[in-house]
């Protein structure tokens, strides 16, 4: 199960240009835990593609549900790091 929040949908929408709704669509390549830094919660980023174009997705997990955090389209540098 996912949680949604429409406001933050919306905020995440006009700045990154991808809505949380479409990530159902997301076809993932790789999932890893993001430790780059203390986030004060486990935080995950996942790769991938939704209808061709490379899109990332950093998610949190709580209660067996998924929050996703930020989800954004990617460069071809990321996906050759993290998604090869």
């Amino acid at each position: 199960m996912t949680d949604f929040d429409p406001a933050k949908d919306a905020i995440n929408l006009s700045k990154h240009g991808v809505s949380a709704r479409a990530l159902v669509d997301l076809d993932i390549r790789t999932t890893f835990v993001d430790d780059r830094y203390d986030y004060g919660k486990i935080r995950h980023r996942a790769y991938g593609f939704i209808d061709g174009v490379a899109h990332c997705l950093t998610f949190t997990s709580r209660d067996a549900r998924v929050a996703a955090d930020q989800p954004a389209t990617c460069n071809r540098k990321e996906m050759r790091r993290y998604a090869p």
